[in-house]
């Protein structure tokens, strides 16, 4: 049952993956759309202009406005994969009234396949999310990310509550059911590609450290 349980959580995280990944694709392919045709908006503009129809050339930029404020909102490291997974837990974080800092820049191609990365940036912001969000006084997460020669260097600090002890190498997170499964799964990406991860708890905080081969 525990194994059927794991692979059905594998399933669906894979799934949701490649849908933000999907999902940010389009919003890059809609923002090279708008610069080509940059000069087709301004030609309209300046025709409504021209014949006086300020009220419809007005329109029209609030239109536009709307569309490029969604393009704007994400967070831009270099790489897609990462742009997608950290726009969306850094818009669930702020939500649950986190005060979150990002320093994110990577690769534009990287050797971690998108479901990799998604798993293994995803599950960790998830779980600080969830710590940061339950924990009493000051509701943080900061994150770095950058690459070190041909490596993916990852470093995450947030609130917490109570210092946690590690079970089997690990610490297992606050949510019911198959306990510790997201920090699991990351851990298992970065061994399996030949990197490190270190995780350490204190009184308040909780911090994630990782490094891993990421160009080829």
């Amino acid at each position: 049952m525990r194994k059927r349980t794991f692979m059905k959580l594998a399933s669906y995280q894979n799934e949701e993956s490649a849908r933000h990944v999907a999902e940010v694709r389009s919003i890059h392919a809609e923002m090279r759309g708008y610069k080509h045709d940059f000069h087709h908006h301004l030609e309209t503009l300046r025709a409504y202009l021209a014949e006086g129809e300020t009220e419809r050339a007005i329109a029209y930029v609030d239109r536009l406005d709307e569309r490029l404020f969604a393009v704007d909102t994400l967070l831009k490291t270099g790489n897609v994969t990462l742009d997608a997974v950290l726009s969306a837990k850094i818009a669930q974080a702020k939500e649950r009234g986190i005060a979150v800092k990002v320093k994110a820049t990577a690769a534009e191609e990287l050797t971690l396949s998108d479901v990799e990365l998604s798993i293994l940036v995803g599950n960790l912001l998830e779980n600080a999310i969830e710590a940061a969000g339950s924990a009493a006084g000051e509701k943080f997460i900061r994150l770095y990310i950058a690459m070190k020669g041909k490596m993916l260097y990852f470093s995450l600090l947030n609130a917490a509550g109570e210092k946690k002890k590690k079970e089997r190498g690990l610490f297992a997170s606050g949510k019911p059911g198959l306990h510790g499964f997201g920090l699991r799964r990351a851990a298992a990406v970065v061994e399996n590609r030949g990197g490190w991860i270190k995780v350490n708890s204190e009184e308040g905080a909780f911090s994630t450290e990782f490094l891993v081969p990421a160009l080829a």
